[in-house]
This record gives C-alpha cells, structure tokens and sequence, in this order.
C-alpha cells in the first residue's frame, strides 16, 4: 500500500515551466497533445518559453491553456542578418527563466529540442533545485552531420561543426544534467545509449492520436463501392524522402489492377517535390492512376484516409530516419485502415504486435507484391483494420502518453526534496 506521502504527491497538481524549440502556438504532437492538452486539461499549470510561429503572431506574456506563454517575436525573412535577429529573439526569450525561477515555485523545468535554451534552463534550475527534464523528438546533430555527409548541405564544413557542437553538447552536457530524458521512439533510446546515457534513465514516447478528436472529425466511411482500388499516402512530399519509389512500386501494382489509384494527400515544401513524383508517373504511363491532393485541413486529409482501400508508410531506410517514430502509421490504424510498411525500427515493432499489416523491404518488388495481397484480400484487410484501431486505443493514445509523462515526473519528484518555500515562489 501508498504511503501517505506517495498518495499526497500523486493527486499533488504539478507547475511545469516548458522551454521548448516548438514556436507559438505549439502544434507539434508532444507540446500539443501532451502539454497544452493533456496535462493542462487535467488541471496540471504549464507556463511557457517558446517563439512564434508567425510574424504576425503577438509576442510577449499571454495567457495560454491555463498558464502564461513568454513569447519572442520572430520575422518571416530568409537573410542571414534575418536569421540571426530570430535566433536572438529567442535566445533573450530563454534568459527570462532566470527570473521566471526565482519568482515562481515550479516543481520542474521541462526542455524540448534546444541547446543553448537548455544549458541556460539547466543553470538556472541547478540554482533554484528544481529537476530538470530533457525532451529530444530528433537527433539534430546527427541530422546535420548526415547532411554534410551526403553533400545535400549548401555549407558541408559548417554542418558538419555544428552537428559535432550540438552532439557535443547535448550528450555530455544536457543530457547528463538532466534527471530523466524523454525519446522519440525505443529505437532512439537505443541510439542515445550508445552516446553514453544509460537506458534507465530516458523513456520513449511515440506518437499517438487523439482517438475522440479523430473520430469526430473524419466523419463516417463512404459505403458508396469505390469505383478502383485506392492506395493513399498521407503526409509530406519532401524530394528526400525518395517517395518517387512509391510510384514505381504503384506501376508494379497496375500492372496486375490497371484501375488501382495512388494518392498523395498531402504536399511537399518546394514545387520540384511534387514535380518528382508527376514526372515518374508520366514517364511510367501512370498519369491517370495518380492523385496528389496539396495540403488538406485534417478532417479532410482523414477522410481520404478512412475512404481508402489500404494506406502505406514507406519510410526511406537511412540512418537518420531509424529513430523516428512515424505518426502516419498510427492514424492509418485508428481509422482502421490495414497497411504496408517497410522495415523501420517502429513500423515494424508496432505492425508485428498489432497484426494491422505487412512489413516489406525497401524494394519495389515486394512492395507491390504486398499491396496487391491485401488489395486482393478484403477479409484479411478487414481484419488487420480491426487489429490495428483495437491497437492504438490500448496503446497509442495521447491520454496513454500524458500518463506515462506524468508518471516519470511523479517517480522522480518524490525521489527529489522540494525546495524550501519561500514569498519568493508565489504565484503571481
């Protein structure tokens, strides 16, 4: 049985100051649904450090969820001399928690995806006692290193010193200081291991969905017979993702189903990212058997997914991608979709205790080998579809993933003294 103490801590209300790389207001799967939805909606305060979106976005103190965000402004020019103005925006922006410190009693700061924003939040927590939390969604300087290697970098040298600056930094200094590090993903946790910090001391947190929100928002299935065979992708169209692979596997496809249908709901940043795809469909002869639908609101994108016949996550196989902890494939199953996915750490952890699809290699062969054995078996994709949504309400909801946030922080702060109370620490 709890002692009294572990009760009291347990149903204690937590005060977070989150220092984020998200930009105002958050969006991103875990300062959105974790933070500003689930623990503030549980009555949980989250005061925020972060920078806006938009030039056209307010800066300065707003209230927010319950708690109170400290925005920088931001500028939308692409100049280096632009760049600079925002990263310093920023960089102020990270110094007030100094005295957002040693005016408030928070019970721990929370850092997500920042470097010299972290090494300040973590000297001002170290003088104030309070714990500190590490969040990484992507490894940056892994990112930026990869970059240089494969000559996409328009400054290889550069890339390549501030990749090794931010591994650096972020393995032998934040981390290190931190007293427990949130993940992307078990395979990230993995990778983050092999730099040194030990197992115990990071949990991964994968994607998940708001399973109410999105029922409520695709709406029902089209029972109308769809007139050929739909496969759709959902998500960006960027040229790196070498989605142009999907095309040719879709030609593999009609040449077994000539009316089978590819769509791409979704978009790419540049025009030449969706020009790859269209020009290898013309040249494969498959014009007609493709669609791209250009960014959709979510509901609408949804719906394309929950009308589909079957959807596919090809996730190009490169050492950068591994960590990652693909969002597409848990929609796809909680609108009871079956899909084909290749082999990435995730996907195929997730389709192998779900039983909601095929795993392939990241070959065209075998790719459309697997879309043609689900498309021509609706019982098998009903099936799977069943598997897959039954899958994600156990395991992949965001509510699913604020608890387990929640009960890291719990764990730790009952391991940590609070500090002493003081007027200092009111709540203004």
């Amino acid at each position: 049985m709890a002692d009294a103490e572990t009760i009291m801590r347990t149903d204690e209300k937590l005060d977070v100051l989150f220092v984020t790389s998200d930009s105002f207001p958050p969006f991103r799967p875990a300062a959105k649904a974790v933070f500003a939805e689930g623990l503030a909606a549980r009555g949980h305060r989250i005061d925020w450090l972060m920078q806006a979106a938009e030039p056209s976005t307010a800066s300065g103190e707003q209230r927010f969820k319950g708690g109170i965000a400290y925005v920088a402004a931001t500028n939308a020019g692409g100049s280096r001399l632009a760049r600079l103005k925002r990263y310093f925006a920023d960089a102020r922006n990270d110094l007030r928690v100094f005295g957002l410190l040693r005016k408030h009693r928070y019970s721990l700061v929370q850092i997500k995806d920042k470097y010299f924003g972290a090494l300040v939040a973590i000297a001002a927590a170290k003088l104030h006692g309070v714990p500190v939390f590490y969040w990484l969604a992507y490894p940056h300087g892994e990112a930026s290193q990869y970059a240089a290697d494969q000559g996409v970098a328009r400054y290889r040298l550069l890339y390549r010193l501030r990749g090794a600056l931010q591994r650096l930094v972020l393995y032998r200094i934040i981390m290190p200081a931190c007293t427990h590090v949130f993940v992307q993903s078990e395979q990230m946790r993995r990778d983050v291991a092999r730099e040194g910090i030990p197992l115990e001391r990071m949990t991964a947190v994968p994607s998940s969905v708001n399973l109410r929100e999105l029922d409520s928002k695709a709406g029902p299935v089209d029972d109308a017979p769809a007139a050929a065979p739909t496969v759709v992708y959902l998500g960006t169209l960027l040229r790196e993702r070498q989605l142009d692979f999907l095309v040719r596997a879709h030609a593999l496809v009609v040449a077994a189903l000539p009316g089978a249908q590819l769509k791409f709901v979704g978009s790419g940043w540049m025009p030449d990212d969706e020009q790859l795809l269209r020009r290898e469909a013309e040249r494969l002869g498959l014009s007609r058997n493709l669609t791209i639908t250009g960014w959709l609101p979510m509901p609408e994108a949804w719906q394309q997914v929950r009308n589909a016949t079957l959807c596919v996550s090809p996730y190009l196989p490169v050492p950068i991608l591994r960590s990652t902890s693909p969002t597409k494939l848990i929609e796809y199953m909680a609108l009871g979709k079956a899909v084909v996915a290749n082999d990435h750490p995730e996907q195929a952890d997730v389709l192998r205790e779900s039983g909601a699809g095929l795993i392939c290699g990241w070959n065209e062969q075998e790719f459309a080998a697997a879309t043609l054995e689900l498309l021509l078996d609706p019982e098998r994709r009903a099936l799977m579809g069943a598997a897959g949504r039954r899958y994600v309400a156990e395991h992949r909801t965001h509510w699913a993933m604020v608890e387990l946030v929640l009960g890291r922080y719990r764990q730790h702060l009952r391991a940590s003294p609070k500090p002493p109370k003081s007027r200092l620490f009111a709540r203004v």
